[in-house]
């Protein structure tokens, strides 16, 4: 019951945060691949799904989310300064404007997403090697992160700036057939 409440509360933030639906699902599509990566480290160990696991992915789902989200700030940012820069030409933006955005901002992103994850999984590893009292439990809240963060970065890098790329331009594309009425 915990795992879901807590992605309705992230997605309720999200909304809340943004105002927009589709920004909000285009963060909470790099939960599930986050997950998917802590289920398949957490199936390859052999650990059973535990109530310090649940822990694991509820910490997964937060870090997840928060790293979906900057990368949405650094397409935003992108994209806005694309489309100051048609203005200021007077022309209207393009998919091409689009697209130029998403992969600056995609750019810009893969550095601080590469430090996020190496800091999270250094941080981990011992954590995981470790043999002291309570380790057992320890490290079925590590796994789970060190799994999903690396399943992440491949989605945050990749999938999201895609996704939103396809979002604006659809948006765009709308705009101009509701706006000037061509095709």
């Amino acid at each position: 019951i915990v795992v879901p409440v807590t992605l309705l509360i992230i997605f309720l933030l999200l909304y809340a945060n943004f105002g927009r639906l589709t920004e909000t699902l285009i963060v909470m599509a790099s939960v599930p691949f986050a997950l998917v990566g802590g289920l398949w480290l957490v199936y390859a160990f052999g650990f059973n799904f535990s109530v310090a696991a649940a822990v694991g992915f509820i910490a997964l789902a937060g870090v997840a989310a928060e790293t979906g989200v900057v990368m949405l700030i650094y397409l935003d940012h992108a994209l806005r300064t694309h489309r100051e820069r048609a203005a200021g030409e007077g022309r209207p933006l393009t998919l091409t404007d689009v697209i130029a955005a998403v992969e600056e901002g995609a750019v810009e992103r893969v550095r601080p997403k590469i430090m996020t994850v190496a800091a999270i999984v250094a941080g981990l590893l011992p954590i995981m090697w470790s043999t002291g009292a309570g380790s057992e439990i320890m490290q079925r809240i590590a796994l789970p992160m060190i799994g999903g963060m690396l399943s992440s970065t491949i989605l945050t890098l990749i999938v999201i700036p895609a996704i939103y790329a396809l979002a604006k331009g659809r948006a765009l594309a709308f705009d101009r057939v509701v706006l000037h009425g061509s095709s």
